[in-house]
């Protein structure tokens, strides 16, 4: 037996007591003739002491040959501490070693294995097993795991079954780049990595399986960021005999269930809000809802004067800054700076003072009277004390512009409160897009996406024009999760390939299997997945996914610690009759 109890789990009550432990040790204070060694395990740390009084001198001398990380297993008496350390559960006792034995030894770590380290992202990631060893890696990894049990106890609870769909599939031309895995045994052809389920979960519902759902990894060959990473995690699920009403009701009550069982939070309201109004009001289709700052449209108002730059402009749009009169001119003009960068792109910034006396200042007031610039206060609820930020220009391009800005404005005024959790539901997006590069429509979602019934007669006249029966859902202004209504008859869907560009014979070339499925009695039905990475994330107060990930890859998509991808041999390359070409 490698050990009696954890090193989280000693307590007076234990006093007298032989135990038997096993760990790495964490740190060694030496006074000569008594050493004290921080014994660390998953569970927590138990203070050993070495004393040649006590014990023998012996064993004072092998206790000084440990080093950090090395890995022990001791026996010895729990007594109770002198110095008592009230900062961790085990702190009223201590082991009194008799014997030790040197399981394995350890390098010096490249950094070290505490809450605050000082080892970089790239050397944490290289060498991520020793990362995880430090409490904030290892906490976010097990809370990663309670929630996805909350999820499977609250699917099943409700009579969803999960199944498990294949990895190895076939490549389609919508969406993402696939990641693309060559067939040994069919010469020249390949397997791609799943994007999502999708069409497999659609057949489980023609197959009659009711509710499906599977916590599952998903891939996709694209630019990564913040909250992106080549392989992620879905919550995928899938309901039959459902309108979206029934959607949106079970998954606010997976999100009601995660966030009381997590979190101790009780959300009652999950608002609804169209992806046009999301536009026109936070200039984003995922916005922020946990503090104010709503986009004013400021055209009517604001171009009936002789300042060029805002009658030449599509749209002119401002926010009020809560308590922004109090910026100085240099913080001013550092923001204007802050939304000039390239990543932003605005060219300037217009800006007006809200004095306490309900008097108005502002850099263009050459153009403007204190009447104007009170019309410009209602039109965006601007208050004595605040501060009013005008951009103009290209109607989408402003709007995300003012959104990025109102984003950092928040961070600064720390309005992103992560212990507050505010959901909503964005719905009724476009069915279709234009792909400018292409020169045709693209499914904003997927091409199983079916369009608002009373839409359906746009779909020949005005594509652009049609609404998905769609909905995103939001939280603390990140995507968590989003579904739709399935299409689940065949001409529907022949007719929106037709419109995607796909002709007859590319469209059974591609999804005639699906095609096929339809003719044999496909119910109506719909579903929704989450991102995992991203709700974990959002849910431990943070927006970074990586360290809510065991092994995660960097920013260009590498694993730096097993040095993947990489390249493959010449005898590998033969048997899968390929050729690389460098």
């Amino acid at each position: 037996m490698y050990r009696t109890h954890s090193n989280g789990e000693l307590r007076l009550e234990n006093v007298g007591q032989e135990v038997t432990l096993a760990g790495w040790v964490q740190k060694t204070r030496d006074k000569g003739f008594m050493i004290w060694v921080d014994l660390r395990d998953r569970y927590g740390i138990t203070q050993l002491i070495f004393d040649e009084e006590r014990t023998s001198k012996e064993m004072v001398e092998k206790a000084k040959t440990l080093g950090r990380e090395f890995v022990i297993q001791i026996t010895g008496e729990v007594i109770e501490r002198v110095s008592k350390n009230k900062n961790i559960p085990t702190g009223e006792v201590e082991i009194l070693v008799k014997e030790l034995k040197v399981l394995n030894k350890s390098l010096t770590p490249p950094f070290t294995i505490e809450d605050e380290t000082d080892g970089g992202d790239e050397l944490r990631m290289k060498y991520r097993y020793l990362d995880i060893r430090r409490n904030p890696v290892k906490e976010n990894l097990i809370f990663r795991h309670k929630v996805a049990i909350e999820v499977r106890k609250y699917l099943s609870d409700k009579g969803f079954i999960e199944v498990e769909t294949p990895v190895l599939i076939k490549s389609t031309p919508e969406g993402a780049r696939d990641f693309v895995v060559p067939s040994r045994m069919n010469e020249g052809q390949f397997y791609a990595l799943p994007q999502s389920p999708q069409t497999f979960k659609q057949l489980l519902m023609v197959g009659g399986l009711d509710k499906y759902f599977q916590i599952v990894k998903c891939f996709r060959d694209e630019d990564l960021r913040a909250d992106r990473q080549p392989e992620f995690t879905q919550i995928d699920c899938e309901m039959a005999f459902v309108e979206q009403e029934d959607i949106l009701n079970m998954f606010e009550g997976l999100t009601r269930h995660l966030l009381k069982e997590i979190k101790g939070v009780d959300v009652a309201d999950f608002p609804r809000m169209t992806y046009d109004d999301a536009m026109r009001k936070y200039g984003n289709d995922k916005p922020d809802i946990r503090f104010g700052m709503e986009f004013g449209e400021l055209n009517e108002v604001a171009q009936h004067k002789e300042f060029g730059v805002f009658n030449s402009a599509e749209l002119v749009v401002g926010i009020a800054v809560p308590g922004g009169n109090a910026y100085t001119r240099k913080e001013i003009d550092n923001l204007i700076e802050w939304i000039k960068r390239p990543q932003i792109g605005a060219l300037g910034m217009v800006y007006v003072r809200c004095n306490e006396d309900g008097t108005y200042k502002s850099s263009v007031d050459k153009f403007y009277t204190e009447e104007d610039l009170a019309k410009w206060a209602e039109v965006t609820g601007a208050k004595p004390g605040d501060l009013i930020c005008v951009l103009s220009g290209n109607a989408h391009k402003v709007r995300t512009q003012l959104s990025a800005l109102r984003m950092e404005l928040a961070t600064r005024l720390n309005l992103r409160n992560p212990a507050e959790f505010a959901p909503l539901w964005v719905m009724d997006f476009p069915l279709l897009e234009w792909d400018e590069e292409t020169n045709r429509y693209h499914a904003m979602h997927h091409p199983f996406t079916s369009p608002k019934p009373e839409d359906m007669h746009l779909l020949d006249t005005d594509p652009g024009k049609v609404r998905a029966n769609a909905y995103d859902m939001v939280l603390n202004g990140n995507e968590i999760g989003g579904g739709s209504i399935r299409i689940y008859d065949k001409a529907t869907q022949a007719l929106m390939f037709d419109h995607l560009g796909f002709t007859p014979e590319q469209a059974k070339e591609q999804f005639g299997f699906l095609m096929n499925a339809f003719e044999y009695g496909a119910p109506p039905h719909g579903g929704l997945a989450f991102g995992l990475d991203r709700l974990v994330a959002i849910l431990g107060g943070q927006e970074t996914i990586r360290d809510f990930i065991a092994f995660p890859k960097n920013n260009n998509g590498r694993d730096v610690m097993i040095d993947a991808p990489s390249h493959i041999d010449d005898a590998q390359l033969k048997e899968l009759n390929l050729k690389i070409e460098l």
